[in-house]
């Protein structure tokens, strides 16, 4: 008994042990229900900001001391199987469309597993990679993915054909995917948007393409309840992918984020836990959690603690489903 103790008191310490996400076990993904990926990638940003690839080593150095259950979905998600199944390889880290291939070949191999991906990036290019592995892939049963994406920016960018050299870009993916067909805008939610506009017609290529944009002024003036109930009747019955850019909360509450935008109050962190929740009890193929900067976080790591939050509710939104 009193091994038993040491053993969990010590696996409660985020600075002791080999740090997995949440010490999960490092396995591959075949057999598991949900795998913990990595995607240390930064040049999708194309910006100085390239500390992003940091994000999955300190979300892996906190995550040890969160959470274990859940007790508003009332589950331990841990009773699945969950896995880590480490980082992806980029042996070309500065050829962003190079990373974006490594990305997509990654999860090509956890789909084929059936293990639903939970990831910790990483830029905003990392959704492209992702989901071109997935849409119309085998978790979503040959179908084109509907979003729930949370951000402070659209992420469609079609009026330019790179940034700063980057075409598979944080700025591109939310057109291209479309493009391709291995997303639905038409059944997908972009939920938060106040970015810094150049233009006021910043936010037409998402309308052009379909996407059901709820800008943060929308939300503030429609309230809560209506954007959920949006959101739900939109992804019903849907393969759902969450991508979740933390630049969409407030920098008072995830201050380490790239391309932080002020002016506009951001989302509070209950805001956006109600908002993911739009998501439970549907078919979540995947989700992922971007644009942590740790180098620029609290000396509490702050910033870490509530990406692995986000990354968490994901975890246990998944388990729920397999659970039912």
């Amino acid at each position: 008994m009193a091994q038993e103790h040491d053993a969990s008191m010590m696996n409660n310490l985020y600075w002791w042990g080999i740090p997995t996400f949440f010490r999960a076990p490092n396995e591959a993904p075949e057999g598991a229900d949900i795998a913990l990926v990595g995607v240390p990638h930064s040049t999708g940003n194309g910006t100085t900001e390239r500390d992003q690839h940091l994000g999955p080593r300190a979300v892996r150095h906190v995550s040890a001391v969160q959470r274990r259950v859940h007790g508003g979905v009332g589950i331990d998600p841990w009773a699945r199987k969950v896995v880590d199944v480490g980082d992806v390889p980029f042996p070309r880290a500065n050829d962003n469309e190079h990373c974006i291939q490594q990305i997509t070949d990654f999860y090509e191999t956890i789909d084929a597993s059936g293990a639903r991906p939970v990831s910790i990036g990483g830029d905003h290019s990392i959704t492209g990679g992702i989901v071109q592995a997935l849409g119309k892939g085998k978790i979503a049963g040959g179908e084109p993915i509907s979003f729930l994406h949370l951000d402070a920016h659209t992420d469609v960018f079609t009026k330019v054909d790179h940034f700063l050299g980057a075409e598979k870009s944080a700025a591109h993916w939310g057109a291209y995917l479309a493009d391709q067909g291995k997303v639905d805008p038409t059944r997908s939610m972009q939920i938060g948007l106040r970015g810094h506009p150049r233009t006021l017609d910043w936010l037409q290529p998402s309308y052009d393409y379909g996407y059901n944009v709820v800008t943060m002024a929308d939300y503030r003036r429609r309230g809560a309840a209506d954007v959920i109930a949006q959101a739900k009747d939109v992804l019903a019955g849907r393969p759902v992918y969450i991508t979740f850019d933390l630049d969409c909360l407030d920098p008072t509450v995830a201050p380490a984020v790239s391309n932080i935008e002020p002016g506009v109050k951001g989302f509070d962190i209950d805001e956006v836990m109600a908002l993911l929740h739009a998501a439970r009890g549907l078919n979540i193929v995947g989700g992922d959690v971007v644009c942590l900067m740790p180098t620029k976080d609290s000396p509490n790591n702050i910033t870490a603690m509530v990406a692995g939050a986000v990354m968490f509710e994901m975890i246990s939104m998944i388990a729920e489903n397999c659970e039912s």
